[in-house]
Parts: structure tokens; sequence; C-alpha cells
């Protein structure tokens, strides 16, 4: 990538996105194509398409999902499975046909199978039953993953795909109905410690999950945007995880909740362990900084911006 080429980052108003956005403009890249959902709604394939006409990106980020947590994947299926496959299908076939030099596309780790081998190597992809609380996000993004796959074997495009672990950092999601592990704690946690009141956590607190702070995911995207032009799909991770209890124990520490914690066996754990392999990107030279706890990081992130977080 050169400084003057037109680099697309779709959902670049996201936790993602953003964090693309910031590394790229960190580096000077100037030519960036953000537009906003009122100019291009990605699920609407015209308008895609006139999009990829008339601003012809040489490089296409493909970030932009409906995502959201066990909560939102198990209670909204449909909106979850037609959304991300409208938005990656349109996506990907506007970016080959208007000559797109390469695509990254942004994948998961909640697409292996809930009872596969840890840590998570790429090649246990498909080998498994799926988490049924997540599987319609899931199988979604297998399918973005496979055409990638299968427009870079018919076609000869150069489209990549990441898989990320958890992430965590500015500009998350700190709704209750819709949020991640990580900023629903946090959230649950303040509220509690303002209230006087018990700390809810779901679940049993034994599944282990490993974080990533989300500028360090934007790091490994623009290397492998770089570096890496092979087919199969690349881990991105630290390689360490953390049991749900123990981040709990980390966030009340951090938010300075010093009450009860209960834990609600009657809300489901997920996936019981996901931790990644990351040894084929570690290979080509990209490992994640060293960062502060991801409970410190977030929360003071939540409290700076607690007017207009996501919630």
């Amino acid at each position: 990538m050169n400084k003057q080429d037109r680099i697309f980052v779709a959902g670049h108003r996201g936790l993602v996105g953003s964090a693309i956005v910031r590394r790229l403009e960190s580096e000077g890249f100037d030519a960036l194509l953000l537009p906003p959902r009122a100019e291009v709604d990605l699920c609407d394939s015209a308008a895609v398409e006139r999009f990829f006409a008339e601003r012809k990106p040489d490089y296409v980020f493909l970030a932009a999902a409906k995502v959201g947590g066990i909560l939102a994947n198990d209670s909204r299926p449909a909106e979850f499975i037609a959304e991300n496959l409208r938005i990656q299908s349109n996506v990907i076939e506007a970016a080959y046909h208007h000559g797109v030099r390469k695509l990254l596309f942004l994948g998961s780790s909640c697409i292996y199978p809930k009872l596969a081998p840890q840590p998570l190597r790429e090649e246990y992809l498909l080998t498994g039953p799926l988490e049924p609380t997540n599987e319609w996000y899931a199988i979604a993004k297998i399918a973005g993953l496979k055409m990638c796959q299968a427009f870079r074997r018919q076609y000869g495009f150069n489209a990549i795909s990441a898989m990320p672990t958890n992430l965590y950092g500015p500009g998350d999601n700190f709704s209750l109905q819709a949020s991640h592990v990580l900023p629903a704690l946090i959230r649950k946690a303040h509220e509690a410690k303002r209230a006087g009141a018990p700390l809810a956590v779901w679940g049993s607190g034994r599944p282990r999950r490993e974080f990533l702070h989300v500028d360090d995911l934007a790091d490994a995207l623009v290397f492998m945007m770089r570096h890496y032009d092979a087919e199969p799909p690349l881990n991105v991770g630290t390689g360490a995880d953390v049991s749900i209890a123990e981040l709990a124990a980390l966030v009340t520490r951090v938010v300075g909740f010093t009450g009860e914690i209960v834990y609600d066996a009657s809300k489901p754990d997920g996936t019981p362990r996901k931790l990644l392999d990351v040894g084929r990107l570690s290979a080509l030279g990209w490992s994640a900084a060293s960062r502060s706890t991801p409970a410190c990081a977030t929360y003071q992130w939540f409290l700076e911006n607690a007017d207009h977080v996501r919630s």
C-alpha cells in the first residue's frame, strides 16, 4: 500500500474499523474512503455497486458487520445471519468486479467448533458443531471466509481473511443487550457499585477467554495487508487467556466494586474455552504489543465517554 492509495474501510465507525482508520492515519494515509451509511448502505447491493464504480478503491478492509454478545446472537438469529451475509456478499463481489487490488475480510474466533482442541488452530475450522448461541453469526462469517477463498480460486482475486479473538478498546459497545463479556462486566460492575447491589455474572465463571486490544488488531490487519497473500485465514490474538471468574475479579478491582459477585447458572456459558494458536502469524513476524490490562484501558475510556457510549 502507498500513501496515495484509495483505501475503503468498511465499518469505519465500529470498534475495529475506527482502529484501522487510526492506524492508517498515523502513517499518513490521506486517501481513506469513509462514506457515511446514509451514502452507502452496505446491505444495499445497488448502493455498494455505485460506490465502487464511482470511488474505485484500491484496497478494502471489510470490518463492517452486525455483532453482539450471547444475548444478542441468541435472541436475533435472523438479523445476524441475514445482515452479515448481505454485507459480505455485496462488498466482496463489488470489490472483485471493480478491480480492487486486495481485500481483507474480518472473520471471528467464534467460527471454530465449540469443542475443538485448544489452542485453536486454523485447520480446526469446520471439524465439528458450532456453539449454538452464536451459530448464526458464525455461519455468516464462515460463508464470508469461504467466499474470499472461492473468488481467489476461480478468479484470482487477492482476498485474505483474519480471525481475531475477543477485542476491547475505545469505541466498544456497553449495551447489556448487545455487548460482549468485557464491556458488559465493566458496565454492570460500575452500575452495581453506584447502586450498592451485587454484581450478576452470566454462567458459571469457568469458561476461558482471550482478549486483544483493538489497536493491536488494527496493527495486525495492516501488517497482513502488506505481507500476507495466501488463501488460509490467520488467527490474530495474544496466545493467553483468563477465566470469566478471573476477569470479573479484575474488573471489580479496576472499577472499585467491593460487593458480592453472583454467578447466574441459569444463563449460558457459551464455548468452554477460546484460545487461539497464533503461530502462523507470529512466524510472519507479528505479535501483539504489551498493553495495560483490558479492564483498565476500557474502563478509563468508558468513564471519559460516559455521556455518549453505546449503551
